[in-house]
């Protein structure tokens, strides 16, 4: 089998699961990147399975550590672990309350890399994020407002998706008030800049920060 047939045969599963699952957008922590299961996606992703359960042990626990300071951390923050690299991102109104999450989370002697994109917000700015992702809930995740970070991720999980020299499986973004940051692994650095373009190019995006590893061999 070639890499063009088995990447279209991932596409074609990630696709079905996506159309097969839309409870999975209502996740109390679900975005439209995590629409798809880990499950679904791991057999074709670039990790060993012994990475995958070392980045699903080291997120859950990011996640058990910010739930103790303080629940709505649990809201606004997210957590993507490729490798064991970490990237957080999210808002947060308090700067003590930021600098408290990074401290925690970073906490773990697994972590090989760790970047902190957690933006310091106003209230209204808060708000606004917050009334996006109620609102992808309550309409099962068909996202109608082209300004919101659900949307943005949507349509970058749409076009990832939709592209055959992209294998959209190892990579992680959020969007954060049209900020977008992405995590993963490129076979080529062909690839990366590919999904980086793709990217800057989606409307409503207003910058990109790139932790994708490109592929040595």
């Amino acid at each position: 089998m070639t890499a063009s047939s088995t990447n279209c045969d991932v596409k074609r599963l990630v696709i079905t699961s996506f159309l097969a699952a839309p409870a999975l957008w209502l996740g109390a922590c679900a975005t439209p990147t995590t629409i798809v299961s880990d499950v679904v996606k791991a057999p074709f992703e670039e990790r060993q399975t012994e990475e995958q359960i070392v980045d699903v042990k080291i997120r859950s626990a990011i996640y058990d550590r910010l739930a103790q300071i303080d629940r709505s951390l649990l809201l606004d923050v997210s957590v993507d672990v490729w490798k064991q690299r970490v990237m957080l991102t999210g808002s947060i109104t308090d700067t003590n309350l930021r600098n408290q999450a990074i401290r925690t989370a970073r906490d773990d002697a697994r972590i090989v890399d760790f970047y902190n994109d957690i933006q310091i917000v106003n209230e209204d700015e808060q708000t606004q994020r917050r009334t996006w992702s109620e609102n992808a809930k309550q309409t099962s995740g068909k996202i109608a407002d082209a300004a919101g970070d659900m949307w943005i991720e949507s349509k970058i999980s749409a076009q990832l998706l939709g592209d055959d020299a992209i294998k959209s499986v190892n990579y992680r973004w959020r969007s954060v008030l049209g900020d977008v940051y992405i995590i993963g692994e490129s076979e080529t650095s062909g690839e990366l800049n590919h999904v980086l373009q793709i990217i800057r190019d989606t409307k409503g995006v207003r910058s990109v920060q790139s932790y994708i590893m490109v592929q040595s061999y």
